[in-house]
């Protein structure tokens, strides 16, 4: 199992993202800053400039302008360490070489839960109508979004949900394990090597397509956000969760209950209500499979996601007083 899942696990290869990444930071800088605002140019001609717009605004939610400290960082300072990850720092550089070095930025890699008390480029955020000085830009890319081709159509899967995930040090999923360990419409694993939660929850990992098995997949957040979110959407089973209380350049925050996602309350205990209606009446749990399917597809134009992210941390440098 451990073999079959290192190599069809479902997840994006690393190696080809390592890669073309780490050969772009050869291409001098004056290449990008060249070329930005004829990039930049382009949204105002396209089709889809309005949805383009609203999406820079929802992402960087400043509206009036913000002085940040002197002793910030500059853009040109950015570089591997322990606090800034390969993958944030990969990621991060893909859009901050388009500008000049010497503009200054906050930058909070990781798993950020609060709201920064200075605009600062982040992942993730708290849903909330007060989270201006969280900026997100489209970080750990190759970990977070993961597109995957379903062939199994969803009345031909099992009527159970699925979840493999850590649970250890997570409240929230050990008291879902706690009251659904065993039931017979879930098959529920802990995937940690930790040895301080019951043994009989442990269980090996198993690649995204034997999920896809399954009518229901349980998308429980972790730190921040639920990783799996955007590949059970893209799928044709269906996410199950509460209302997400954080988000990332997914927009967590834009979906539905009950049209995008299966949900269920915070303290879960409505699930086998809910998972029996949906097998119980399959036309309205295809229209939420069709309904995740279009809301993931926004996500596919390579192009269009490029320009987004320059133009929200355009709009960030601007907001700040630097351009």
């Amino acid at each position: 199992m451990n073999l079959r899942y290192l190599f069809k696990s479902g997840k994006n290869p690393k190696f080809p993202y390592y890669v073309s990444n780490y050969a772009r930071l050869m291409v001098p800088r004056f290449f990008f800053i060249k070329r930005l605002k004829k990039n930049l140019q382009l949204i105002e001609y396209r089709d889809d400039a309005t949805y383009i717009e609203n999406r820079v605004n929802y992402y960087n939610k400043l509206e009036t302008d913000q002085v940040l400290p002197d002793s910030l960082e500059k853009l040109g300072y950015l570089k591997r360490s322990k606090k800034v990850k390969s993958v944030y720092f990969l990621d991060a550089h893909q859009i901050i070489s388009w500008f000049n070095k010497d503009y200054k930025w906050s930058f909070l890699p990781g798993d950020i839960t609060y709201i920064p008390q200075i605009p600062s480029i982040v992942k993730s955020r708290p849903i909330c109508d007060s989270n201006q000085n969280s900026i997100l830009l489209k970080l750990v890319k190759v970990r977070h979004f993961i597109f995957i081709k379903d062939r199994l159509r969803w009345e031909e899967k099992e009527d159970k949900l699925i979840f493999r995930g850590k649970v250890d040090n997570k409240p929230h999923r050990i008291d879902f394990m706690e009251k659904y360990f065993g039931h017979p419409l879930c098959d529920l694993g802990n995937i940690t090597k930790k040895n301080i939660l019951p043994e009989n929850w442990k269980v090996e990992k198993c690649s995204l397509y034997d999920h896809l098995k399954y009518k229901f997949i349980l998308a429980l957040e972790g730190i921040d956000v639920a990783s799996n979110l955007k590949w059970i959407m893209s799928s044709n089973s269906i996410a199950v969760m509460p209302t997400p209380k954080y988000e990332t350049w997914f927009m967590e925050g834009k979906l539905i209950p009950d049209f995008h996602y299966i949900h269920i309350k915070d303290d879960y205990s409505n699930l086998e209500e809910k998972l029996n209606y949906y097998i119980n009446n399959k036309t309205e749990a295809q229209k939420i499979v069709d309904n995740a399917n279009e809301y993931v597809s926004q996500f596919f134009d390579e192009k269009r996601e490029k320009l987004i992210g320059l133009a929200v941390m355009e709009k960030y440098l601007q907001k700040t007083g630097q351009i």
